[in-house]
This record gives structure tokens, C-alpha cells and sequence, in this order.
């Protein structure tokens, strides 16, 4: 189970507008980590004329709660108000908004990463040192799903649009959870669906949401509810992953193609695909050289 990071900082919110300035968005803080991801996920930040502008967060009335703790973590002036209204989705739709006004803050968040206007295709990752389990955690509050398949079998999600989210959710999964995942989009939608199961959903959650961390009330219990589930005795277990050789890397380097690596190494181009993307971006060390 995830505990906080060795460096980082207690946080202890003690009223509205009762934090230092100076320690707003400080990202190696988890609670700020939390709020940055979910921010990047579920905020939206408008720029208007001159100095004008605000950051706003709309989001379903039954997690208000984690919009007033946002509240009291930041030392400017906001507020939350509520509204009722039909959507595609529903005919009554109470929400609650919480809106930032302050350019101060509206800059901060911009720096370490929030751009202005649409974001959900160009989002990347915090500049800087941050708290990546807690911020991960940010944004599947905002943007993913944690719970049990109709099948009553445990699951952790999360749908984007960003390549760069999509790149570090696999990547930081795949430590936790030895699984791996593609990074390509829907054919339909165009958008990134990463889903996992079982055991690695189990991992996941009980890294993600650790003892007394900052989340989403019913996403916390949820999690905390995966960890009762035991596989049916009549269940298969998938095999256990193939780990990559030097040699491997080397052909799939050599060929520069998912299929034609597939073919040769006997593996999937799925698998293909992420282990050469993940040897480009230098997420695993290049191969020595074969001499």
C-alpha cells in the first residue's frame, strides 16, 4: 500500500484563505499534487480581457465536498455556487461550480502546467517535482472510475484525450500492476480508455488510495472495497508477462515496426508498439550494443 512520498510536505488546511501564498501549488505537497491532477482533469481556466479571467470547477452536488476543501486550501478569494439544469445525460442536473477569480492564482496554475482555454488533447504533465501518486490519484477522481464490474469483478479506469496523461497512466501503472497497456485511441471517439482488472485493479486502488489521503468520498470507499474481493476458484489466471531481453529490443529497434516485430519475436503488436514507444521516450534503458 502507497504511503506519502519521502519528501513530501505535511499539509494541514486551517480555514479559507488561512495557507501561506507561498505554499499554494507547491506540487510535492500530495494535497496540492491531488488538486493539481483533478484541476487538469475537471477544471477549466479562462483567460479574459487584460487581467481578467477565472478558474472554474463544475461537478456533480454529491462531491461538493472536495470542492470546499479546494476552497480552504487556497489563500484567494472564491466561491461555490449551485445550480440545477437538464443535460444530455439527465433531466435534473445539480451541480456545484467553484470559481476562481484571483490572476495571482490563475498564474500559478497556468505555470506548473494548467493551460488556458480547451486542454483535453494538449494537457501534459506538472513542470516541475510532484507527488505522482497523489496527482495520478487527481485525476481518476476527475476523469476515471473505480469500483466492480457488473460481474463483481474490480476495475480501475480512466478515459482522456491526452496522449502525454494516457503515456505516464501506463507507465506508473505498469510499476504497480506488472500489466501493460497500449496507448492508442479509440477508432470511434478518439478517445484513450485504460482499464484494469482483477488483481492489478486491486493493486492499483490500494496504492492510489492509501490510508488518509485526500479523494473523492465514494471513490475512496469504492477502493477500499476491492481489496475483500478473492478470485473465484473457477476463474481463469492470465499467463504471466513475458519480460523483454536485450536481444528482443535490439530486433524491435533493428524492424521499426510493430508488425513486423510481432511476427518475428512472437509477441503482440499492442506489446510491440508500447515497449518501442516506451525505448524512444527513454522510459526503459536502449539495449547495449551487440558486438
Amino acid at each position: 500500500m502507497a504511503e506519502r512520498e519521502p519528501n513530501a510536505h505535511q499539509f494541514m488546511p486551517d480555514g479559507a484563505l488561512g495557507v501561506d501564498p507561498a505554499r499554494f501549488m507547491d506540487l510535492k505537497v500530495p494535497e496540492y499534487a491531488y488538486m493539481f491532477g483533478f484541476l487538469q482533469a475537471d477544471g477549466h481556466l479562462q483567460q479574459g480581457v487584460g487581467q481578467k479571467g477565472k478558474l472554474t470547477v463544475e461537478i456533480n452536488i454529491r462531491d461538493i465536498g472536495i470542492l470546499r476543501t479546494f476552497q480552504q486550501m487556497t489563500p484567494y478569494n472564491s466561491s461555490i455556487t449551485e445550480r440545477t439544469r437538464s443535460t444530455n445525460f439527465a433531466k435534473t442536473h445539480h451541480s456545484a461550480t467553484w470559481t476562481v477569480c484571483s490572476l495571482e492564482a490563475r498564474t500559478m496554475l497556468n505555470d506548473r502546467g494548467l493551460p488556458y482555454g480547451r486542454k483535453s488533447k494538449t494537457v501534459a504533465l506538472p513542470r516541475g517535482q510532484f507527488s505522482q501518486c497523489d496527482y495520478l490519484r487527481g485525476v481518476i477522481d476527475a476523469d476515471g472510475s473505480v469500483g466492480c464490474t457488473s460481474q463483481g469483478h474490480p476495475f480501475v479506469s480512466l478515459t482522456t484525450q491526452s496522449t502525454a496523461i494516457t503515456a505516464y497512466m501506463c507507465f506508473y501503472a505498469g510499476k504497480i500492476t506488472g500489466t501493460e497497456h497500449s496507448l492508442r485511441r479509440n477508432q470511434r471517439d478518439g478517445i484513450f480508455n485504460i482499464t484494469y482488472h482483477t488483481e492489478s485493479a486491486q493493486a492499483l486502488s490500494a496504492h492510489l488510495y492509501y490510508p488518509g489521503c485526500l479523494s473523492l468520498a465514494r471513490k475512496q470507499t469504492a477502493a477500499d472495497s476491492l481489496a475483500t474481493w478473492v478470485r473465484p476458484a473457477n476463474m481463469r489466471v492470465a499467463p504471466e508477462r513475458r519480460r523483454w531481453t536485450a536481444v528482443e529490443d535490439r530486433v524491435l529497434l533493428r524492424l521499426d515496426n510493430d508488425a513486423a516485430a510481432a511476427m518475428e519475436l512472437g509477441r503482440t503488436e499492442k506489446s510491440c508498439y508500447l515497449r518501442l514507444w516506451r525505448l524512444r521516450t527513454g522510459q526503459v534503458a536502449m539495449p547495449a550494443v551487440d558486438h
